[in-house]
């Protein structure tokens, strides 16, 4: 069995995958067409941002497993991956503390205009108000929270430990809920946006199917209000956001993960936002962490340690949530060779096609309780067929609603 690992893990993650037995092959900088080429044997795939396109599916006639270093897998061609019984899996939220750090940090910049004085010494500038100054602190001020994701749930415990209270609106969350994470629920983002000092948002690449902070939002922020923006640009209005900011005297950070931006793509790049008084922008350094790259790969360890030494396959995106059964047929069987089979035997039988079995086997290994999922009613001569078979100790039949 092969393993090929296409992109950069840490020697300790690739040592682990040694360890699991089979043979690991490494080329960190894999591109579409190399993949197309050396995947016909291999059975586990691991990426990041190569493309595994349609025919590197049907490429892979070995291919069980295709881990995603990563959260997003839009670069996967999963329908294909599905229809070929491929079980393809992310590692979600691994980004999240490198993302919740970067955000505070472009809090803490944006109220110290560090930008603007790196380098100045103007005492006037840097003191409070009572000299001339503009830093208000953190401390004492409220932070709004646009959605409450894992990211979003790490910068909130940050924040509470810099004194900052936090209030949240997301569309899921429950004043219950927020009571426990130890912050406050709001009903709209305008409520979120009028009672907030700062705000700040993230938005990964998988959930960037909507405008998230748009022209309304912005025009309901306090005047002077600090806005902190992670993730895809589909969730910013950044025209909006270039006329009303320098108006409304908003301070603006934002991390764009998304290459809609002048320049190459390595150093320097231009973009409106990042001509603009008091804007802060950088682009896809959110999940740039030594700690976020050594989660994600003990991740993928996990992920294929799990597969292969137990058969459980974790963070799965690609399996139905439930299946199209519509009922269930409830065996109690002694654990003896060939009972199963015979009982497959009379379900096609009929016809019927079994989606889902699940067995477990009692202590001692005489007995076991499977679980059939069907697509359609057995009739009741294949029942009666099954109940007589040697091995049959029980059978029930239950419809599912």
């Amino acid at each position: 069995m092969k393993t090929l690992v296409g992109c950069k893990l840490p020697d300790s993650a690739l040592d682990e995958l040694r360890s699991l037995g089979t043979e690991l092959i490494y080329q960190p900088d894999l591109t579409t067409a190399q993949l197309e080429k050396l995947i016909g044997d291999v059975a586990i795939l691991v990426v990041c941002r190569t493309r595994v396109s349609r025919e590197a599916i049907s490429a892979g006639r070995s291919l069980q497993l295709i881990v995603r270093a990563g959260t997003n897998t839009a670069n996967i061609a999963i329908e294909e991956a599905s229809a070929a019984g491929i079980f393809v899996c992310n590692c979600p939220d691994k980004d999240a503390a490198a993302v919740a750090e970067l955000m505070l940090g472009f809090l803490i910049a944006l109220d110290r205009r560090l930008p603007q004085l790196a380098g100045v010494f103007d005492r006037g500038a840097v003191g409070g108000p009572a000299c001339g100054g503009d830093a208000r602190g953190l401390a004492g001020r409220t932070l709004g929270l646009l959605g409450f994701g894992a990211a979003q749930r790490e910068l909130a415990r940050r924040a509470q430990a810099c004194h900052v209270d936090v209030l949240v609106w997301a569309a899921d969350l429950s004043q219950d809920a927020a009571s426990r994470h130890g912050v406050r629920a709001c009903s709209w983002p305008r409520e979120l946006a009028r009672q907030s000092d700062m705000i700040a948002a993230h938005v990964p690449r998988q959930e960037a199917d909507g405008m998230l902070v748009d022209a309304e939002f912005l025009e309901n922020m306090r005047p002077g209000a600090y806005l902190v923006f992670a993730g895809h640009p589909a969730g910013l209005d950044t025209n909006a956001l270039a006329e009303i900011a320098p108006r409304r005297k908003l301070r603006v950070a934002c991390d764009l993960s998304a290459p809609q931006l002048t320049g190459s793509d390595t150093g320097r790049f231009k973009n409106r936002l990042g001509e603009l008084p008091d804007v802060l922008a950088t682009f896809g350094l959110a999940d740039r962490t030594q700690q976020a790259w050594e989660a994600t790969a003990a991740e993928v360890v996990r992920v294929v340690r799990e597969f292969l030494v137990a058969g459980t396959v974790r963070n799965c995106v690609n399996l139905l949530e439930s299946s199209p059964a519509t009922w269930q047929l409830l065996l109690r069987l002694r654990d003896t060779v060939g009972v199963m089979a015979a009982i497959m035997d009379h379900i096609r039988a009929d016809g019927i096609n079994a989606q889902e079995i699940q067995a477990r086997v009692f202590a001692g290994a005489k007995a076991a309780w499977c679980v059939i999922a069907l697509d359609e009613r057995p009739s009741a001569e294949g029942l009666d067929a099954i109940r007589k078979l040697d091995g049959v100790l029980h059978l029930e039949l239950r419809a599912l609603v």
